[in-house]
């Protein structure tokens, strides 16, 4: 969940009050590994990744950010988990750019990768309007979410450009709340969030001012099968996981031989598995060599991806993964001035496309994140023990990937080119 607070600043002279905006981007990700009982429903057809569109150009300038990001939040929080969704912080940055102008909006458009010369404004705006539709196609085995909200304070003259373009692009909606009663506003947007991401994220907004102008919140909700699940009675529940040179914790270890597609980076020291869910999404396990991590995370880029995503074999392999319960929180109006977007942030900020009258300023960007990956499902159970007990490890060649050390966990969507998900577990008990 992405949530921004602008603030709306009336000058006079050397004097300014203002109201705060708010960006939130809420997400939410339980992945569980269940038998699929049904084919699929039909998906947008993938990209063409030999001729140049908006969409392709969003999807690569939103995968290069979402690793830009990632390092940023390494650099704060060293040694920690790190999760969040690359794709929903930069949805709500192009949402905020549309009531953007003058150097703010080339900040915003910058620190995404944009460059507004080579790339015009109405060809990232259709590709993310293209990305937002993809992502709302129903699946019977993919539920996926991804939304937006506007909650506007109901004094505020509002430019009728704006709302346009935030209900047609990005498909969003728009409510009218009484910032002055803060205990109300806070507990009407919490209560939004908690329904649209199903219960996951509650009490996202801890405290709200008076003098907040509007929230604008991005949510997504992500829960996938396994195509190929895991089988709980194969899951070790006192594994031991490095977390230092010196330290281990036990956690719960789940473990299947599969067909699966695999490979080894020389060039960055690392082991990749790929094991797809139902549908077009692939989550990609990356384990580094030990001591590389800095020189894998140093590396990340679409390049990278592409590269990953186009050498990969499918052989067979016995694989080890810790299940995972993470939350993460993030209050981002820290790290995106230090990506470039910095005058959104202060008195320089030029929000005079979302209001003719006073001024607005970011003044806070919270995300928060939580992620559940397990092995659930009765279904499971039956079919995949079946197969282990045919496919017996003395009868086929296999490698071995045990991921019992720190390693990266990246969900990305194949139909529209695009990083949903990505973070770096260090602790599986962190919760």
């Amino acid at each position: 969940m992405v949530l921004f607070s602008l603030a709306d600043l009336h000058h006079s002279k050397m004097a300014s009050s203002f109201y705060r905006v708010f960006l939130v981007v809420s997400l939410c990700v339980p992945i569980y590994g269940v038998s699929p009982t049904c084919p699929p429903s039909r998906r947008p057809p993938p990209l063409s990744s030999t001729k140049s569109t908006p969409v392709t150009q969003v999807s690569s300038s939103n995968t290069d950010f979402a690793f830009r990001l990632y390092r940023r939040l390494a650099l704060k929080t060293p040694s920690q988990n790190i999760f969040f969704s690359p794709v929903s912080v930069s949805t709500s940055l192009a949402m905020l750019s549309l009531g953007a102008r003058s150097a703010t909006k080339t900040q915003i458009f910058q620190s995404m990768g944009f460059n507004l010369t080579h790339t015009p404004e109405s060809a990232i705006h259709q590709g993310f309007q293209h990305l937002v539709r993809s992502l709302s196609v129903p699946s019977k085995h993919l539920d996926l979410k991804m939304g937006s909200a506007l909650f506007i304070k109901k004094e505020l003259p509002l430019q009728r450009n704006f709302l346009d373009n935030v209900k047609k692009l990005y498909d969003s909606r728009v409510f009218s709340i009484d910032f002055s009663n803060t205990p109300t506003a806070r507990q009407r947007i919490n209560s939004y969030v908690e329904k649209e991401t199903k219960g996951k994220i509650v009490n996202l907004i801890q405290d709200l001012e008076p003098l907040t102008a509007m929230v604008l919140v991005n949510h997504v909700f992500f829960k996938a099968k396994w195509e190929k699940p895991f089988n709980p009675l194969y899951t070790s529940k006192y594994y031991p996981f490095l977390v230092d040179k010196r330290t281990t914790v036990k956690v719960p270890m789940m473990h299947q031989m599969e067909q699966f597609a695999f490979g080894v980076d020389s060039k960055l020291n690392c082991s990749v598995l790929q094991m797809n869910y139902s549908g077009d999404t692939v989550a990609f396990f990356v384990l580094p060599d030990q001591g590389k991590m800095r020189q894998l995370e140093q590396a990340l880029s679409s390049r990278t991806l592409k590269k990953w995503s186009h050498s990969l074999k499918k052989r067979w392999i016995e694989v080890f993964i810790p299940k995972i319960s993470i939350s993460t929180s993030y209050d981002l109006e820290t790290i995106l001035p230090k990506m470039g977007i910095q005058d959104a942030f202060d008195q320089n900020a030029d929000f005079s496309g979302i209001t003719k009258k006073g001024f607005l300023q970011v003044s806070k960007v919270a995300h928060k994140a939580v992620l559940t990956v397990s092995e659930e499902g009765t279904e499971a159970a039956a079919a995949t023990a079946t197969k282990l007990t045919i496919r017996s490890k003395d009868v086929f060649p296999h490698s071995t990937i045990c991921f019992n050390r720190s390693f990266l966990m990246l969900i990305f969507n194949k139909a529209t080119e695009t990083v949903f998900f990505l973070g770096k577990v260090e602790n599986p008990t962190k919760f």
